[in-house]
């Protein structure tokens, strides 16, 4: 089904007072996380699951100045792999975009809601999630609150006989760990839904003799391998980062990131996580909030981490993600289209010639921030495959050709 055929508006999901039986998806149901319900499920989290609030305190929101560039959408580039030149438009329709947002030098230039979200809507980030999570951990390493070389261990005893003991902590935020755990969403066999199963805030079955919450599951993770040697990108790793970072903080990173950030940037909206049975965020991939304040995060690191003239996040802590980890770790796990790339406090860096980084999150979820072109990018979608390399070919060159537009000297 094309992005019009599946938008959950025409296919009506949950729409009535009650909605039809067969229009009705709750989260019990085998496929409420599955193409086409996907397109309304990742909109309406709160309805589905237990949560817990980012409150943006009570403050006026910051509101950017907006000045929208009608000719961004019949901007073209090349697909990756294709002879067809692609417009900006009809890159949108062919990555199931629910939103996308564009600021330039903090104007907005643009902005597109479809699917299941407006302006007023909340959107799963999926692991846009570990980026929140690396970048709060970026910062207590910036402040001298946390040790990058301690290791795992000397802060959560917990995990002392898991794989993660002997990891230092570094380690753990650019997910160079090595960890005996298979993330291969299409293998039902695989340990991710083991995880997920503790993770589930559901009543386990009688029968159910496994792990109850993300705590429990961690614990239980074996090493395979030696650390610090390649690049594996293992959710796990972002939920036990979110529990050191709850141990050294004595907060847990919902907290964190309201008083830090969220209370502090002018957001216009909450945010929150999901989270298990016994209210553990979802530190890898459980946060939800909407499209203008994903871009305020962007602008914020554009900024170097000061927004409305306030500093938030220590100039260190983004020279540090910018910087980008080690290059040769990164190639060994195989991103074909991401070549030259490398990953650092659970971001994604591109080296190109703009020193773009981003995070990335399954079903198209984005944050693309491209320093040179001063430009940001956020977007929520819920293309029908999980994987990145779904829609990285129609979505990385058309932000670059956009970057390169706006340093032709695009309309001001």
């Amino acid at each position: 089904m094309t992005a019009q055929q599946s938008d959950p508006q025409h296919l009506g999901w949950m729409n009535g007072f009650p909605p039809p039986v067969d229009k009705i998806i709750r989260f019990t149901d085998p496929d409420y996380f599955s193409f086409p319900k996907l397109r309304w499920t990742v909109c309406h989290f709160r309805e589905l699951m237990p949560t817990v609030n980012v409150s943006r305190g009570i403050g006026a929101p910051a509101m950017p100045e907006q000045k929208f560039d009608p000719a961004i959408d019949a901007l073209t580039f090349m697909p990756l792999g294709s002879s067809q030149a692609m417009t900006w438009a009809q890159s949108l329709e062919a990555n199931y975009t629910d939103g996308i947002i564009v600021l330039h030098k903090g104007t907005v230039i643009y902005e597109h809601y479809s699917g299941c979200l407006n302006i007023l809507g909340q959107h799963g980030a999926m692991s846009v999630t570990k980026s929140i999570t690396g970048l709060l951990s970026e910062i207590l390493v910036a402040e001298g609150i946390l040790d990058e070389t301690a290791t795992v261990s000397t802060i959560v005893p917990e995990l002392s006989d898991s794989a993660f003991g002997d990891a230092t902590i570094r380690q753990v935020m650019d997910m160079t760990t090595a960890l005996k755990y298979s993330e291969d969403y299409a293998d039902p066999n695989a340990d991710v839904w083991i995880y997920s199963a503790a993770g589930s805030p559901l009543p386990k079955p009688s029968t159910y003799q496994g792990p109850k919450t993300y705590y429990e599951y961690l614990q239980t993770v074996r090493k395979e391998g030696e650390h610090g040697v390649a690049f594996g990108y293992k959710t796990i790793n972002s939920d036990a980062l979110g529990w050191i970072i709850a141990r050294v903080t004595g907060k847990s990173v919902v907290t964190l990131l309201s008083e830090k950030i969220w209370q502090k940037m002018g957001a216009e909206q909450d945010a929150y996580y999901t989270v298990d049975s016994i209210g553990t965020p979802f530190a890898g991939g459980g946060f939800n909030a909407g499209l203008r304040d994903m871009a305020r995060i962007g602008q914020l690191l554009l900024n170097d981490g000061v927004i409305n003239g306030q500093r938030l996040i220590p100039e260190a802590a983004i020279a540090s993600i910018r910087a980008g980890g080690n290059k040769e770790a990164f190639a060994k796990a195989g991103y074909n289209l991401l070549n030259g790339w490398s990953y650092r406090g659970m971001w994604w860096v591109s080296h190109n010639e703009n020193g773009a980084y981003m995070a990335r999150g399954v079903h198209g979820q984005a944050l693309y921030i491209d320093p040179k072109a001063e430009m940001v990018i956020a977007r929520f979608a819920s293309h029908p495959q999980a994987g990145n390399t779904a829609n990285d070919p129609t979505s990385l060159p058309a932000y670059e050709a956009l970057a390169q537009y706006l340093l032709k000297g695009a309309p001001q």
